[in-house]
């Protein structure tokens, strides 16, 4: 019986201004971004562009990916 890891990772969202599309990608993740048209195909798009994303990597790659922490605001005037 094959033991099967869980990973956790935390995506970026953004919705593109010229196409509508929602874009989200994965920071902490080389290769993991996508589109669509909705949040809920996003998210399935998400799980299948990082499921390939992971399956491309080797064990020490895997146990190298950095720790996500998070987001921080930063604003400027100019």
């Amino acid at each position: 019986m094959i033991t099967m890891k869980t990973y956790q990772f935390t995506a970026q969202i953004e919705k593109d201004k010229e196409t509508g599309l929602y874009v989200g990608l994965v920071p902490n993740l080389p290769g993991a971004y996508t589109q669509a048209a909705t949040l809920d195909e996003l998210q399935t798009n998400l799980k299948e562009v990082i499921e390939l994303c992971l399956e491309e990597l080797s064990p020490e790659e895997l146990s190298d990916l950095s720790e996500f922490i998070g987001f921080q605001q930063i604003t400027i005037a100019v």
